[in-house]
């Protein structure tokens, strides 16, 4: 858990800037950690990043081109060292993840004792500011931080006091509609994602969302119910595959990734299963897996990557891995060996 002195040197890193660039996960997380930042601001460049954990040197172009005079990233589990070595303005990095020793940062991790609370979390007490923001990245990392039962009070409607699990939270009440609506519109084209971002800056309030009350929120409504229709149909082709007592495996190759999504829900639906979802694309199987408390799925991940050619990480009940399309039958025979 951080202090409130490091919010406090956080908030004056944010300012005593006029032209910070935020750097920012695909997840709903990510995007309201930068949502927090970026609505106190009101000044600065948000950029979503979605090919990779890490955020890798070919974004130094990037800060080249809008020459920042602050670089602020949030949610991302790991930095190249190429891209810090190359940034000459101060970074300041917002995370959760495993902690990584670094230089040529300023680094905040709330993590510790194997977990942190999410960057959201972090980004709402900086800011103080957007309630309603804040509980969307909580509750979309699968959390419900001290702050909820302010946010229950405040909007009984969206989620009520009596939901004490976030899986609940995310899945049977409007709160949780909102962070879908979050989740969905990162997906698919940049230029309409970036669009979609845009009008969130300007939101006013959970509402103008869920009852689709300006012009504004209607452009994100449409974009949400349209790949909702291409999510549901993936659902329904992954719920085929529940034969196997402990392991729900689900394999596409569609061009949008629901990945995260996908292996969320299917966890709420079977809780007792260890979930593995995973896309291919160019010659790997990026992939989701998700447990609940019975098994930690970090420390199944990490050996049953012995030998394979690939790489993965996350927290103790929800991982990320990235595998070569030839060695990913074995990867999951590992993975079946170690439930």
């Amino acid at each position: 858990m951080l202090t409130e002195k490091h919010y406090k040197e956080i908030k004056e890193e944010l300012d005593n800037c006029k032209r910070p660039l935020f750097f920012f996960d695909d997840d709903p997380d990510g995007l309201c950690s930068f949502l927090l930042l970026y609505r106190y601001k009101r000044e600065g460049k948000g950029i979503v990043v979605k090919s990779s954990p890490e955020l890798k040197p070919m974004f130094i172009k990037t800060v080249e081109n809008y020459s920042p005079d602050k670089v602020f990233i949030v949610d991302k589990p790991m930095v190249s060292p190429d891209f810090i070595d190359a940034v000459k303005v101060p970074i300041i990095w917002i995370d959760h993840h495993d902690i990584i020793k670094n230089s040529g940062t300023k680094y905040y991790n709330s993590r510790k004792d194997g977990f942190g609370e999410p960057a959201s979390c972090i980004c709402y007490r900086v800011v103080k500011q957007d309630l309603w923001i804040a509980a969307c990245g909580a509750v979309g990392d699968w959390y419900l931080p001290d702050f909820i039962e302010e946010f229950s009070e405040k909007y009984p409607d969206l989620l009520s006091s009596k939901i004490k699990k976030p899986e609940k939270a995310l899945y049977e009440t409007k709160l949780g509609e909102i962070v879908r609506i979050l989740s969905f519109i990162l997906k698919g084209k940049t230029s309409e994602v970036l669009s979609c971002i845009k009008i969130l800056t300007r939101i006013k309030t959970p509402y103008e969302l869920l009852n689709n009350e300006t012009s504004q929120a209607n452009f994100i409504i449409k974009r949400f119910n349209k790949i909702k229709e291409e999510y549901e149909a993936m659902l329904k082709k992954a719920l085929k595959n529940i034969e196997d007592n402990k392991m729900l495996l689900f394999t596409y190759s569609n061009t949008m990734s629901f990945t995260g999504d996908l292996s969320n829900e299917l966890l709420y639906r079977f809780p007792k299963k260890l979930i593995i979802v995973a896309r291919e694309k160019s010659g790997e199987m990026k992939c989701s897996l998700r447990s609940s408390g019975h098994v930690s799925v970090s420390n199944i991940l990490k050996k049953a990557l012995v030998g394979i050619d690939g790489y993965g990480g996350g927290h103790e009940h929800a991982c990320g891995a990235c595998i070569k399309k030839e060695d990913f039958t074995r990867f999951v025979e590992n993975i079946r060996k170690e439930l």
